[in-house]
Formats: C-alpha cells, structure tokens, sequence
C-alpha cells in the first residue's frame, strides 16, 4: 500500500511538474511568436484561378448537355432495335470518358490553384516574418489579418495551364 501512494505522488508531481514547464513554455513562445490569420473563402473568391476555372467548368457542362441531347435525339431517330441499343452504349461509354476526363482535369486545376494559394501564403509569411498563418475562421482572437494583401497576390495569378485551356475554348468557338 505504501508503494501505491508513494507511485501516486511521484505520479502527481510529475504531472504538475509536466504542466507547469508546458505553461511557461507557451508564455515564453508568446511573446516571440508572429502570428498571422487569414479568411480562406474570401481569398479563394478573389483568385482569378478559380474563377477562370469556374467559368471552363460552366462551358464544359454546357457542351456535356447539348451531347446529350444529340445523342438523345440520334438515338429516338434510329427505329432499329438493335442500332438504337448500339447507340445508347456508345453514347453512355462516351459520355462516361468525358464526364470522367472532365473530372480529373478539373481536380488537377484545383490541386494547382490550392498550391498556388499556399505558395502565396508562405511566401507572405516569409516577406512578414510570421511564425504561423493560421484560418480566420478557427482564430477566436489575435493575430495580424493578412487576408486583404493575399487576396490582391492570389488575384494577379495567372498560369500558363489556363492560358492554353483558354486559347482552345476560343479557337473552338471560332470554328
């Protein structure tokens, strides 16, 4: 019994110990830590990346529909069973490669954007000393709003890759 309570207050101080060097630890870490917040939405709205990219995936589900209303109106024109059954699996699987093609440039557009974002962020956390950036929207008070100057940053990219997907839009546009 005597080796019980002598583990439990071994236990105990150490614990204490333990959460006294952890506080003064944070206070000492608080007045030398720079921190930042930024309001995540507000700087993916302003990103002209994305909105170009919303725009594409706009144009993009435009020509999906109007695909498949000629595929529909193809296939209600065959009167053969066995053409129109023909037609309708080629149609799904085509339409299943595109809708699958879509998605997968669409989610290597948006990886891009994302990294383009978090380059931004560091590289205004680098320029500004901050020790950590941190959402807004998790943030309850402090740090120093950095969201207007990154927005203005995230708003001036413009890629090559969006340049070319542009280009093509135009070029079938003109056709």
């Amino acid at each position: 019994m005597n080796k019980g309570l002598r583990f439990t207050a071994v236990a105990a101080f150490a614990f204490a110990l333990g959460l006294g060097v952890n506080n003064f630890a944070m206070s000492e870490l608080s007045g030398v830590a720079k921190i930042a917040v930024v309001d995540v939405q507000q700087v993916v709205v302003a990103s002209s990346e994305v909105n170009d990219l919303r725009k594409e995936n706009q144009e993009k589900t435009t020509e999906l529909v109007s695909y498949i209303e000629k595929a529909r109106k193809d296939v209600a024109s065959t009167t053969d069973a066995d053409k129109k059954k023909a037609l309708e699996e080629k149609y799904s699987k085509e339409l299943n490669n595109k809708r699958e093609a879509f998605g997968q440039e669409y989610n290597q557009k948006m990886m891009s954007i994302q990294q383009n974002i978090l380059n931004a962020v560091r590289e205004q956390a680098m320029a500004n000393n901050y020790d950590l950036v941190i959402a807004k929207d998790v943030v309850l008070y402090g740090g120093d709003d950095i969201t207007e100057s990154l927005k203005k940053s995230v708003a001036a990219i413009k890629p090559a890759a969006n340049t070319k997907t542009n280009s093509k839009t135009t070029t079938k546009k003109r056709k």
